[in-house]
């Protein structure tokens, strides 16, 4: 909204200052801040109130160290961190921008669901809270909504180089001269389902070549193949981010991590000069993206204020279900989906390890029997931080550590792009 008014101010008046606005950089930092003032501030407030109305978390026995102490801390602290997304992206970015409206979207289907999910538990007094098959049939609805709208939606375009950029050094009476040939990209825009491929030279990848074997027409139906993608990538990393959220601090600090590295890869796509440079996609309007995930790493920055341990607040499935739906659906967006085993390892390996030990320990069961299969199992405890916390380590180092790998693997990241 700030952005329409100093725009306005600036055309109309030439208002001093007004055309900073213009600069996604400027509105990105203005988001990051007031992300920050929002969570910090009104936090407080917000776990007070949560306090009162006695919406602590119920905690199941599991013999972990710590954990009786844990029991009534207030939960749906996710409320915090989606305010602090919203409210900022809201004020500084431009709000008919696409990919915008679709991240707000997600933002608020997601949010929606882990609150009503934390809803259940709390007042309810159902341990189990909302059925898993709803909270995957509301994974799939927002799934299948941003599928069709990354896929049909006419402002969602690439645009393909036609000449790659280049810097020539000419000599002259008093020396060399550095002549810059900036990219020339198509004037004309281009619908597609191409995604940016890792480890790969020739780093793009089309949906429609999966079934253009069919027909000669068949690549334009590529849909097809994109949208279950898409659905799929929403499930398991809104799940992953879920499962995360087990010990203070680690989901909302591993998310901030991937956040930045999501909002870099934006910038750079949506910038002709760094485009190039990276061999990546040129994706007009994408730098709009950045403001928006400005104010998501000011949000879990500003949670992990209140839920570093020991925790005041627990973000809940508001909080979890909705940043593992941001990250999917932005990664996605800014056509870098690919990237997300890599980026995101830490919620793949807390998934995998969940995957692992409920198979192994059926399989032990059918092979040798109940007693051996609960004496037996693959980890002391699943997801992979319980089973830390089983072997002895504290939690703030569990946490730490983690913090460290998602630190290199996202600069493992980057490398990906640059190493083919």
């Amino acid at each position: 909204m700030l952005y329409y008014l100093f725009n306005y101010l600036d055309k109309a008046f030439d208002f001093p200052g007004a055309g900073v606005f213009n600069y996604i950089s400027f509105r990105a930092a203005m988001a990051l801040i007031t992300s920050l003032i929002i969570s910090l501030l009104f936090g407080k407030r917000i776990i007070e109130f949560i306090r009162r109305k006695q919406i602590g978390e119920t905690i199941r026995e599991l013999g972990l160290e710590g954990q009786t102490q844990k029991k009534g801390t207030p939960t749906m602290g996710g409320l915090i961190i989606i305010g602090a997304i919203i409210i900022p992206t809201l004020l500084f970015a431009k709000i008919h921008n696409v990919y915008v409206i679709l991240m707000l979207i997600t933002t608020v289907w997601l949010g929606a669901i882990g609150f009503l999910d934390d809803y259940i538990k709390v007042f309810k007094k159902d341990k189990e809270g909302l059925k898993g098959k709803f909270k995957i049939i509301g994974q799939i609805g927002i799934g299948l909504i941003v599928g069709c709208v990354l896929y049909f939606h006419p402002d969602v375009v690439v645009k393909e180089r036609v000449s790659k950029g280049k810097t020539d050094i000419i000599s002259i009476s008093q020396g060399t001269e550095k002549i810059v040939t900036p990219p020339k990209y198509a004037e004309v825009p281009s619908k597609n389902l191409k995604t940016t491929i890792p480890f790969s030279k020739n780093n793009e990848l089309d949906y429609g070549k999966f079934i253009s074997w069919l027909c000669d027409d068949c690549l334009k139906y590529g849909w097809i193949i994109f949208i279950p993608v898409v659905i799929l990538i929403v499930i398991a990393v809104s799940n992953g981010a879920n499962i995360t959220d087990g010990i203070d601090g680690l989901a909302a600090g591993t998310s901030a991590i991937i956040g930045t590295v999501l909002g870099i890869l934006a910038y750079v796509s949506g910038n002709t000069v760094f485009a190039d440079y990276l061999n990546i996609m040129y994706i007009p309007n994408s730098g709009e993206l950045v403001v928006f995930i400005a104010a998501f790493i000011g949000g879990c920055i500003g949670f992990l204020w209140y839920n570093s341990f020991p925790a005041q607040v627990f973000m809940g499935d508001t909080g979890s279900l909705a940043i593992g739906g941001i990250i999917a659906v932005y990664a996605i967006a800014i056509r870098k989906e690919l990237l997300i085993p890599i980026l995101c390892g830490v919620f793949v390996v807390e998934n995998l390890s969940v995957v692992l030990q409920v198979y192994y320990f059926k399989y032990q069961r059918k092979k040798r029997g109940l007693e051996y299969a609960q004496a037996n199992r693959l980890f002391k405890m699943a997801p992979l931080h319980h089973h830390y916390q089983k072997v002895g380590f504290h939690e703030s180092k569990i946490v730490m550590r983690f913090f460290i790998i998602g630190i290199a693997l996202a600069v493992l990241t980057f490398v990906t792009l640059k190493l083919r």
